[in-house]
């Protein structure tokens, strides 16, 4: 009886993966509570996936974005990122331990593909955050570069598109100047996750990004590869011309290891009398990596 019980009790915790599957259109609202619980169950079953092939490719990708989304929702919920490594440690365990064939995992796994169905096939998502929103778009054109995971910013007249753009899915930094300046360079700037243990917040700051990055010498300098007058599909909105920046892939994965309530420095570098001058824009973290989950 007892080892019917706990059969029992571990397939309703697989199954619970499913049951909270409402909560991705509107993750903030709903997610807080037991963000803990739900990046347990996501990361459980995307690690069983991994292992047995559970699910066609869509359900993969659309369970990953549910666990990354829970995760940043626990994160924001105040655990460190020790404490989501060691919950995220504990479930992969879990998964390790069950068998391709358990009926609990089959049952579970059941569960998820009928929850994940109709998001499987969701073209757009719009992930919102504390200060700013990435939108997602998995359609993608042969011949027009789009974007496919974007945020808005401003910063004093100026504007600035940031995010994955085209079917490569590049880093992207589109900027316009209010003056008509043209850097000639740009950089971003993420916090070095290897050299530190945690995001670096300035309570006074209030909801200004620039209180929530990492200082210069904690963090990761990336160069933009290109530098070219950015497609009409790709600038701002009501914006006639800009430029954009393309980066390497490496800062796509940087950024997906950063905190949600944390921010990424845009820099662009023009030229003055001795020193360059530079302006700085700022993109919130926020769901980054569940909006590129989502794209897969």
């Amino acid at each position: 009886m007892t080892s019917v019980q706990h059969h029992k009790g571990r397939a309703r915790r697989w199954i619970a993966a499913a049951l909270g599957l409402s909560a991705l259109a509107a993750p903030a609202a709903s997610m807080a509570a037991n963000a803990g619980d739900q990046l347990y169950e996501r990361t459980l079953m995307t690690a069983a996936d991994g292992r047995c092939r559970l699910f066609a490719p869509a359900i993969s990708a659309a369970l990953d974005a549910a666990r990354a989304q829970a995760r940043g929702a626990t994160l924001r919920s105040g655990a460190s990122e020790q404490q989501v490594q060691a919950l995220e440690q504990r479930a992969r365990a879990k998964a390790d331990g069950a068998a391709c064939n358990s009926p609990d995992l089959t049952t579970a796994a059941t569960r998820v593909k009928k929850a994940f169905e109709g998001y499987a096939q969701m073209q757009t998502m719009t992930y919102p955050g504390d200060v700013a929103s990435w939108k997602a778009e998995r359609a993608v054109s042969a011949t027009i570069p789009v974007w496919r995971l974007s945020q808005l910013s401003a910063f004093g007249a100026d504007r600035l598109m940031f995010g994955l753009a085209g079917r490569a899915k590049a880093v992207t930094a589109v900027a316009t100047f209010e003056n008509g300046q043209r850097p000639y360079a740009a950089r971003i700037i993420v916090r070095d996750t290897n050299r530190t243990q945690g995001p670096y917040i300035d309570p006074r700051g209030g909801r200004a990004l620039s209180a929530k990055v990492a200082p210069r010498n904690a963090s990761l300098v990336f160069t933009a590869e290109t530098r070219e007058e950015a497609p009409a599909t790709l600038l701002p909105v009501g914006a006639k011309t800009g430029l954009a920046f393309r980066f390497p892939t490496a800062v796509a994965d940087a950024m997906s290891e950063l905190d949600p309530r944390e921010a990424v420095t845009v820099e662009f570098a023009f030229p003055g009398r001795g020193d360059e001058m530079t302006r700085r824009a700022y993109v919130e973290v926020g769901d980054f990596a569940a909006g590129r989950a989502f794209l897969r």
